[in-house]
């Protein structure tokens, strides 16, 4: 036991002592502190540059119809000066200009933006707003119905705002957001599978270097082959722990400071998708900031209903359970392996139902109560990825206890069988490995 907790500690001070794993250790939050929070700081930073468009309207019609927003400026230039305007553009100090050629009520398709750059949809969205909204109330007053434009306004503020609530065991109610769950699950799964691919597959180039440096013909005259193995294999479960955990206290303390600091508060993209679309048409600052606080609030209050502590205590077994899993296998070939090239074949099935777990964790998100992300969540190669997509809308406690106890029965097993291969393998050189060989190891270490 004592020989195990050294390697345990060579394998750990080895690698978080190493440089690669300071400066991710530091980027890692910095990253993920601007995902969250430089969407939102764009939004707030107006482009101050000034887009002036000119208008020529051949019907008439439109005269001063499309107002001017923000740094857009608009002007109403004369119905016979278009070509001057497209030879001049710069000369008559225009970025733009719009051309209308014919009634948009019988002829939508003539109207154009003539540019010399690309315009930005923001240009684009403005006229085209203000001009259907123009259009759709020519078309109102054409039926000759007395109050119809009252009506319609009347129907077209009318909609529904649908609250979630979660009924507790003791009937108690709390409020609850889809939205937040939905990105819960996919935050976890993800985080599971970037784990456990990049440590797992840390092992096997651990013991593949050691192998090819002829260091383990001398480590393994102290040590068993099996200790050597699982010390490696832990080791390196804590140097991720460590890096998770340093990530995740640095990710709040920035992501805190930045909101102290500046006041600028980020929501999800699933809450405010149909609200961005809205005051992208016709926005103001201040209704944008409360609608973005109010919702932070809220979002903040919905937040208790996921339950953070049971489904951190759940992502941390479950990524211990599948790293520890995938590691033995990894390390398993690592010890068969010469080189680098040649653990592509060998790799490829290993990793493959890591693969197809995230594409049945996409299914789980929507179905997290179906059959096919019940069963992928038992089966213990693809449920630390599905069952993570999966607890997060609070499935019922008997389903997770089970995936638990598979798992970990389960690792049991391939690390039993990863340790008769890795003994066998770790000493042989210069033998063209398959999967036929690996058995024939594993056989042979059971005699």
């Amino acid at each position: 036991m004592n020989k195990l907790s050294l390697i345990i500690e060579r394998e750990y001070l080895s690698r978080v002592r190493k440089k690669s794993f300071i400066v991710m250790s530091l980027i890692g939050p910095l990253l993920f502190a601007a995902t969250m929070f430089l969407p939102a700081w764009l939004s707030t930073m107006d482009n101050t540059e000034s887009i002036d468009i000119a208008i020529v309207d051949h019907t008439g019609k439109y005269a001063n119809k499309i107002p001017d927003k923000g740094n857009m400026h608009f002007a109403m230039e004369d119905a016979n000066g278009d070509t001057t305007l497209q030879t001049n553009m710069q000369q008559n100090g225009y970025d733009a200009y719009v051309v209308i050629e014919d009634d948009l009520l019988t002829n939508p398709s003539s109207i154009k933006i003539y540019s010399e750059a690309q315009v930005t949809i923001a240009v684009k969205n403005h006229v085209s707003y203000h001009l259907n909204k123009l259009l759709q109330q020519e078309k109102v007053d054409t039926y000759n119905i007395s109050n119809l434009k009252d009506i319609i306004n009347d129907i077209q503020e009318s909609h529904v705002e649908i609250s979630t609530i979660k009924l507790g065991d003791d009937g108690a109610a709390q409020e609850s957001s889809v939205e937040l769950t939905m990105v819960a699950a996919i935050l976890f799964s993800m985080l599971v599978y970037i784990f456990i691919l990049f440590y797992g597959t840390q092992v096997m180039r651990g013991v593949m270097e050691e192998k090819n440096n002829r260091i383990i013909e001398v480590i393994i005259s102290s040590v068993k082959p099996f200790e050597l193995m699982m010390g490696k294999i832990v080791g390196i479960a804590m140097v991720a722990l460590t890096q998770f955990a340093i990530w995740a206290l640095l990710t709040f303390v920035i992501a805190t400071g930045i909101q102290a600091s500046t006041g600028i508060v980020q929501v999800p993209s699933q809450i405010t998708n149909a609200q961005a679309l809205q005051t992208e048409l016709e926005p103001t600052s201040q209704t944008q900031t409360t609608n973005f606080t109010a919702k932070y609030n809220q979002m903040m209050n919905q937040a208790k209903s996921l339950n953070l502590m049971v489904t951190l205590a759940a992502f941390i077994f479950f990524f211990l359970g599948g790293y520890l899993l995938y590691a033995s296998l990894f390390a398993a070939l690592g010890a068969a392996l010469d080189s680098e090239t040649d653990s592509q074949q060998f790799v490829m099935p290993v990793m493959m139902p890591l693969i197809l777990s995230i594409y049945i964790a996409m299914t789980a998100f929507r179905n997290p109560n179906g059959d096919l992300a019940f069963w992928f969540s038992m089966i213990p190669f693809t449920s630390p990825i599905v069952m993570m997509a999966r607890i997060p809308f609070q499935i019922a406690t008997w389903e997770i206890v089970l995936s638990m106890v598979i798992l970990a029965a389960t690792f049991v097993l391939t690390t039993w069988f990863a340790g008769r291969v890795y003994r066998v393998g770790i000493l042989m050189h210069g033998k063209k490995s398959s999967y036929k060989e690996l058995w024939k190891w594993f056989l042979y270490a059971n005699r």
